[in-house]
């Protein structure tokens, strides 16, 4: 029978004190046998204990394993799943799936003595109020969308690593306007400054330098100087040097999961309704966080007065195909600009236009630098004046909203013919714009299903059905007493004529 250490030791203690084999056996909870065999040998249990050297059954990668440890020597990245499936394949080996895990254990162990070293990672003590670390994480797995359309967005994330502190704003990519929106709104939250700005070797922050090390963006180096902020950086391909932030970002968009999950859908009205719902996660998640921001905050140093605009400006001039360019990307205006000098305004997700201190337009920002955004609703007032132009316009793509349009288009020219179809379809775009792209697809979808001609009138008449009022007529009421007076006064007259007479 096999005892445990403290059963042993018992054992010795008592039998030391009284040298009664029976007495000591009671007091340890063993057999008096057992006491015996322990204590003439003077060995612990684990000492007593034959090493299982011997195989109760056949080894069931007998055949499998001399053909596995040399790959796995040769390429230890190997993943255990597909090398057993390989193997499984190869002519010869004779193995049953349900040895899987098996195969597994063994590579785990073989790893273990024959491996390469895996990488250690060394915890750091980190003093408060020293630092913030800055990083972006992709946000596509939460699955969100506004509207039912998907948003594909970013989470420009600051961490406090003492505390864990964090703040995320919702942004489009990992650009310098994105890192200044997201850094101002996390010390707007803060209130306080911290000594160093840590970021890792994004294109926002550095650049190539030919011949030595990543030097900081002249852009970056004057936003850390408004905050005086002393810029850090982590080696390149080294996400574990800012192990906290890469860290938070997997626990955050966990949180957003189970938030989500919680609020029982993942679609949202707006991009404001998501950005609200990313501030209460974030503020819930804070709270308890408070204690240690306290000691952080105590030595941190206050913000200054003014916010560094979260902008770039640049000159454009209208174009008379109604388009400006900025950042090598077309955006539709309307056409009472062409030919006018704005300036633009060019935010991380939008463009703001003015002309002169007026602000006329504002448009969504394309992702990337390459393409054309067209908005029909600037071009459908010039389409109807020149129909014609539009079977060869160069972005006519875009002036189909949905495919929906699309097929409306090629329906009417279809049953018109090219003119008069893109007239039709032309004015079904103007019914868009006069009132929505949802609702006009919704009037259309009866129409494409049904054979025949139709027109954009009809489909107007279902958007917005003229409605005849005819004019209510006061009921008539004739009033008898002046009906008696006309009479009376007739035979007055005629009396009077009849004495003339």
């Amino acid at each position: 029978m096999m005892i445990n250490l403290k059963q042993y030791g018992r054992l010795v203690r008592d039998y030391a004190q009284t040298q009664n084999m029976s007495l000591s056996a009671l007091h340890a909870g063993v057999d008096r046998k057992t006491a015996r065999k322990y204590l003439q040998a003077q060995q612990t249990p684990q000492e007593l204990k034959k090493r299982h050297t011997w195989r109760t059954r056949a080894d069931p990668l007998g055949g499998l394993w001399p053909l596995a440890e040399p790959m796995l020597a040769a390429a230890p990245e190997l993943e255990a799943k597909a090398l057993f499936e390989f193997l499984c394949q190869q002519p010869g080996v004779e193995v049953a799936p349900r040895h899987l895990r098996t195969f597994q254990r063994r590579v785990r162990q073989w790893r273990a003595r024959h491996g390469p070293e895996p990488e250690v990672f060394f915890a750091q003590q980190h003093t408060p109020g020293l630092a913030l670390e800055l990083d972006w994480t992709h946000a596509r797995e939460l699955a969100v969308s506004v509207g039912g359309a998907p948003l594909d967005h970013l989470l420009c994330h600051c961490v406090l690593p003492y505390s864990n502190w964090e703040w995320a704003t919702r942004c489009q990519s990992e650009s310098f306007l994105s890192l200044v929106s997201g850094l101002q709104a996390a010390l707007q939250r803060l209130g306080k400054i911290p000594r160093y700005l840590g970021t890792d070797q994004s294109s926002a922050a550095t650049h190539e330098i030919k011949d030595g090390p990543r030097g900081f963006n002249a852009d970056y180096l004057d936003l850390c100087q408004h905050y005086d902020l002393a810029p850090v950086t982590i080696n390149r391909a080294c996400p574990h040097e800012h192990g906290d932030v890469e860290s938070q970002n997997g626990h955050l968009k966990r949180r957003l999961k189970q938030h989500l999950l919680l609020r029982g859908s993942r679609d949202f009205e707006s991009e404001h309704a998501y950005d609200q719902f990313l501030a209460q996660v974030m503020e819930g998640a804070n709270q308890s966080r408070q204690e240690r921001l306290r000691e952080e905050l105590a030595l941190m140093r206050p913000l200054p007065g003014t916010r560094l605009a979260d902008y770039h400006e640049v000159e454009a001039r209208v174009s008379r195909q109604s388009t400006i360019r900025v950042r090598h990307v077309t955006y539709s205006v309307p056409a009472r600009l062409i030919g006018q000098s704005v300036r633009v305004q060019v935010y991380e997700s939008v463009l703001q236009v003015y002309l002169g201190r007026e602000r006329v337009l504002e448009l969504a920002r394309q992702r990337g630098d390459r393409g054309a955004v067209i908005d029909f609703r600037h071009l459908i007032g010039p389409l109807l004046r020149k129909p014609g132009a539009f079977r060869n316009y160069q972005h006519r793509e875009q002036l189909y909203p949905t495919v929906a349009y699309r097929s409306a288009h090629d329906r009417l020219v279809k049953d018109h013919g090219e003119r008069l179809g893109v007239i039709e379809y032309l004015h079904v775009l103007q019914l868009a714009a006069d009132y929505t792209v949802e609702r006009v697809a919704e009037a259309l979808a009866p129409w494409l299903g049904k054979p025949g001609k139709w027109h954009a009138r009809e489909v107007r008449g279902a958007v917005a059905p003229v409605v005849v009022r005819v004019p209510e007529m006061a009921a008539l009421a004739p009033e008898l007493a002046g009906y008696d007076q006309l009479l009376s006064s007739r035979n007055e007259a005629v009396e009077e004529v009849a004495h003339v007479g």
